[in-house]
């Protein structure tokens, strides 16, 4: 199983990708992690990618694909895999089916996890991360048992300085504009598989199972 997982921020991506992580034991390929990782090591690769991080430039598609691709080579593909925050583009896309086409393990599907805008703002406007441990909590999906009070750590929980309305449209616009292409290039190619992700958590993962069991053969 090889997929590409999709969709905008508050579309609960990352509690998803834990779940189909642990019900097909596929390895979880999280390009934040990936990029993190790299710049912390110091590495030729990484210290090229801190400087326009640091200069706060975008950095250049051509650097995120070469550590994707250095991380890939060093994976056992058999497992199966799951693409979490990468492609962003569609010349990335391109690259990563170029890399995977010549290591023999081509994408299979990709899901895109759509959700309406006034849900997404319901959902990131009322997170709440613990200072501590970054515990995330919701404040009617989600509630900690004591307000403002982390329930693993007792740590002080607050809101993420981005997670306002105006703040959250325009993320949700450049998500858009950069995404599109990405997702016509997978429709294009009859992989994009679209997830009502605005439902119930239950919900999706019952549709996303359905998607992946069918795409598994």
């Amino acid at each position: 199983m090889r997929i590409v997982l999709l969709g905008p921020p508050g579309a609960g991506k990352g509690t998803l990708a834990g779940l189909i992580k642990e019900e097909y034991g596929v390895l979880h390929v999280s390009t934040g992690d990936i990029l993190r990782a790299e710049m912390k090591s110091g590495s030729d690769l990484g210290n090229e990618m801190k400087k326009y991080v640091e200069s706060g430039a975008l950095v250049p598609d051509e650097v995120v694909t070469r550590i994707v691709a250095k991380k890939l080579k060093e994976l056992d593909l058999t497992q199966g895999i799951m693409f979490d925050g990468f492609p962003r583009t569609k010349q990335q896309a391109q690259d990563l089916d170029r890399i995977l086409k010549e290591l023999g393990f081509p994408i299979e599907a990709t899901l895109f996890m759509e959700v309406d805008l006034p849900v997404i703002i319901q959902r990131l406007t009322g997170r709440r991360v613990c200072k501590d441990c970054g515990a995330v909590y919701h404040l009617t999906n989600m509630p900690s048992k004591k307000a403002g009070v982390c329930d693993s750590c007792g740590g002080q929980l607050y809101q993420r300085a981005d997670d306002n309305e105006e703040t959250i449209r325009n993320r949700m616009d450049v998500y858009m504009s950069n995404t599109a292409p990405v997702i016509d290039y997978y429709e294009d190619q009859g992989k994009l598989r679209r997830v009502d992700a605005s439902q119930k958590t239950e919900t999706v993962v019952k549709a996303l199972s359905d998607i992946l069991e069918n795409s598994n053969g």
